[in-house]
C-alpha cells in the first residue's frame, strides 16, 4: 500500500494550527485542539476511516472556539486535497 501522507500549517492572526495526515494508517489521532468535542469528533472519523490524524491548535478560545474550528477545518481540507487524488483514477470517454 502506498504512503499518502501531508502536513500543513495555518498561522492567522486568531490560531496557529498544524496537521499531519497518512492515509494509510491505523486510524490513531493525537489532538491537542483545546476543544473536547472536536477533538472526540475528529479522534472518531479517524478511528473509523483507518487513518492517522495529528492536530496541534491554539487559538483564541478565551473569545470563543468559532476561529480554532474553522481553521482546524480549513487546514485539515488542505491536508487531504494532495492525498486524496495521488491514486485517482479518472475515466475516460471510451469508459463513459
Amino acid at each position: 500500500m502506498s504512503n499518502r501522507k501531508a502536513t500543513v500549517e495555518r498561522n492567522t492572526k486568531e490560531t496557529q494550527i498544524e496537521i499531519s495526515l497518512m492515509l494509510d494508517g491505523q486510524g490513531k489521532a493525537e489532538l491537542d485542539i483545546g476543544i473536547p468535542f472536536l477533538e472526540h469528533m475528529l479522534e472518531q472519523v479517524a478511528r473509523h476511516g483507518l487513518f492517522n490524524l495529528n492536530i496541534k491548535a491554539k487559538g483564541d478560545l478565551e473569545i470563543d472556539a468559532h476561529h480554532t474550528v474553522e481553521d482546524v477545518g480549513i487546514t485539515l481540507g488542505q491536508a487531504f486535497t494532495p492525498v486524496s487524488y495521488t491514486h485517482l483514477t479518472l475515466p475516460t470517454n471510451r469508459e463513459v
